[in-house]
């Protein structure tokens, strides 16, 4: 059994101001740690089930979150950026049996948390894909499905998770915290990792994987809308891209992989 996991920190229980998620920041320190042990939970109820191989990006701003000697021996960590279009999912190919979402979070152009964005979040006010607002969750739900690797399980603010449900009911997922305008009603982390490791053995003990496969949708239609509207110009030169507004672009394709070459170098 090989495990994928993509861990971002927005969506880890009780992280709510910017500056819990940015290095250099006092705060910053605490919630590292907590990032870490909700990975960790993920790796030990993997572990019971002798899952043989685990894969983790460290897909939060630098790269360089997670502490890996707080994870087990069997954990292989991903850190910093290759810069490949799968972005937070580098790493992933054909050969894992399945992937895992921690700590995601609430699309940018929602108000499901306080920390609500898509990509960067000094730069994107939001993006659609086909008419429909995408978080990173979406962007990276179809990044595995485009591989052929199914998503299990998602944890994040209850906004997100809904929004997982949505998208395919047979994900599971585990609530974090609830986003209030800018705050957080949040559950105990200590709960939530006996959540984690719990659902993430019962998965793999299960490993039933197809249900959670669907196919991908037959064309993209993209809509980035960023703050500022110079970068919206900026953008228009890109190959197949289109000035919709003085901040918007759009940009369409049939296939995920160029839709994902596009955001490597529009976001």
């Amino acid at each position: 059994m090989k495990i994928f996991i993509s861990a971002d920190i927005e969506g880890v229980s009780d992280i709510c101001h910017w500056n819990e998620t940015t290095k250099g920041h006092e705060d910053y320190e605490e919630f590292k740690i907590q990032l870490t042990r909700e990975v960790n939970a993920v790796c030990l109820g993997a572990l019971k089930n002798n899952a043989a191989d685990i894969f983790i990006k460290d897909a939060h701003e630098s790269g360089r979150n997670i502490i890996h000697r707080d994870l087990p021996r069997e954990a292989n960590l991903i850190r910093g950026w290759a810069y490949h279009p799968y972005l937070m999912m580098e790493g992933l190919d054909k050969s894992f049996n399945c992937s895992i979402f921690i700590g995601y979070h609430s699309a940018g152009g929602t108000n499901g948390s306080p920390l609500a964005h898509t990509m960067d979040p000094n730069k994107i006010l939001y993006i659609k894909i086909n008419d429909e607002i995408a978080s990173e969750f979406k962007i990276n739900y179809y990044t595995s499905l485009y591989i052929g690797v199914p998503v299990v399980l998602v944890t994040g603010d209850r906004a997100l998770c809904e929004e997982v449900k949505k998208v395919n009911k047979n994900i599971k997922t585990i609530v974090t915290k609830t986003g209030v305008g800018d705050s957080a009603v949040n559950i105990h982390p200590m709960k939530i990792e006996d959540t984690i490791s719990k659902t993430t053995e019962n998965l793999i003990k299960e490993a039933v994987f197809d249900k959670f496969i669907e196919p991908l949708p037959n064309s993209f239609n993209v809509e980035i809308s960023y703050k500022n509207h110079n970068d919206a110009y900026k953008a228009s030169f890109f190959p197949k891209v289109e000035l919709k507004d003085s901040n918007t672009i759009t940009f369409k394709s049939k296939d995920y992989f160029e839709v994902l070459q596009a955001f490597l170098f529009l976001t």
